[in-house]
């Protein structure tokens, strides 16, 4: 587990943003809180944590003023902030510490689900659970009217594709698609994302790994909702919208055709003790 700080100074705010956690990413768990900044900088003196969540305006020492100090100590280590301050100034000083995140209150599910998805991701990286991934180089693209091959989003031509480079295409797809089940995940979003033409990106999948990309996509939400229904205590419905699936009724339906049971049922059976 990894463990996150809380800097808020309102407490009922640090109890919601805990229950947040708890329910849809029990891989994170709060080991420390604070105030403000100034009790968090004790608190580094004797412990280090693998998240830091603070807001910004807090008296005795504020958010930045915070993230500042802890940058001096731990250049990587991971800060996001959830404020209730949309101004420009803010966001900027933030990104000029190099926080993780920066969402606004009230803080949606499904932002603060993406954020904590994203920050897990790079922790688990550092850890080797998941290494990075170098893109292969890419091959000159020929664009001359003469070459006569399909092209794709940036004018890249399918045909001088090399093995490797349609290897990692595939790779980064599926770990797209593995990591935003709740995206729009169209053939057409996911062709955008590699620059590449729809009609070659559906047979390219095809070809790399002998599965329809539809299906692919359909176990991806499914394990998503299968996750949150047995470690989480969310309502079907939001279940249903973390999955992808805007109607309950329609996810209803594919988890029973994939499962064979309702997501109650599977929750009922499976639900972790």
């Amino acid at each position: 587990m990894y463990k996150v700080w809380l800097v808020e100074d309102e407490s009922q705010i640090r109890e919601g943003i805990k229950r947040m956690i708890e329910q849809l990413c029990p891989d994170f768990g709060v080991t420390r809180e604070a105030a403000h900044g100034k009790e968090a900088m004790e608190l580094l003196g004797s412990d280090i944590p693998d998240l830091i969540i603070s807001d910004i305006r807090m008296r005795e020492m504020d958010g930045l003023t915070f993230i500042r100090e802890v940058r001096k100590r731990y250049a990587d280590l991971p800060v996001m902030i959830i404020s209730g301050y949309q101004d420009f100034h803010y966001a900027q000083e933030a990104i000029r510490c190099e926080v993780a995140d920066y969402l606004l209150k009230p803080v949606s599910r499904k932002a603060f689900l993406t954020a904590l998805e994203k920050i897990r991701n790079k922790l688990n990286a550092a850890r080797g659970i998941l290494p990075p991934v170098s893109p292969p180089p890419i091959a000159p693209a020929d664009s001359s009217p003469e070459s006569g091959s399909g092209s794709g989003a940036a004018g890249q031509p399918e045909a001088h594709r090399s093995p490797a480079q349609d290897k990692y295409t595939i790779r980064t797809i599926k770990e797209y698609i593995i990591n935003h089940p709740e995206d729009d995940l169209s053939l057409n979003a996911l062709a955008s994302l590699v620059a590449l033409h729809p009609a070659y990106v559906s047979s390219l999948f095809k070809t790399e790994t002998g599965q329809n990309l539809s299906d692919f996509i359909t176990e991806a939400r499914m394990e998503r909702a299968k996750y949150l229904l047995t470690h989480t205590q969310l309502k079907v419905y939001d279940v249903a919208r973390l999955s992808g699936y805007p109607s309950p009724k329609h996810f209803a339906l594919v988890f029973k055709q994939q499962t064979g049971m309702p997501p109650g049922a599977y929750r009922d059976q499976f639900a972790a003790q």
